[in-house]
């Protein structure tokens, strides 16, 4: 669990790095469409037995995800 946390945080710092905190400016309900749109994604490619032809595997979606869970938790505590 604390490697795909630590891994967790790394991706973040370097989104934030990317992107700046623009999810700052999002509402909780806006994160939680993308993390549904995440889901629906996951569950399309795993039908296909893992097989993508230009999304982002598996993987990188439960990242998406779990980032996008910590974005929202963060906004509801602020």
């Amino acid at each position: 669990i604390a490697s795909c946390l630590v891994g967790s945080e790394m991706c973040i710092r370097d989104r934030n790095h990317d992107y700046g905190e623009a999810w700052r400016e999002m509402e909780v309900i806006s994160l939680t469409d993308l993390i549904i749109q995440k889901i629906y994604r996951t569950k399309s490619i795993l039908k296909n037995n893992g097989k993508t032809n230009v999304s982002e595997g598996v993987d990188a979606n439960f990242q998406d995800i779990l980032n996008y869970s910590v974005f929202a938790q963060i906004l509801l505590k602020e």
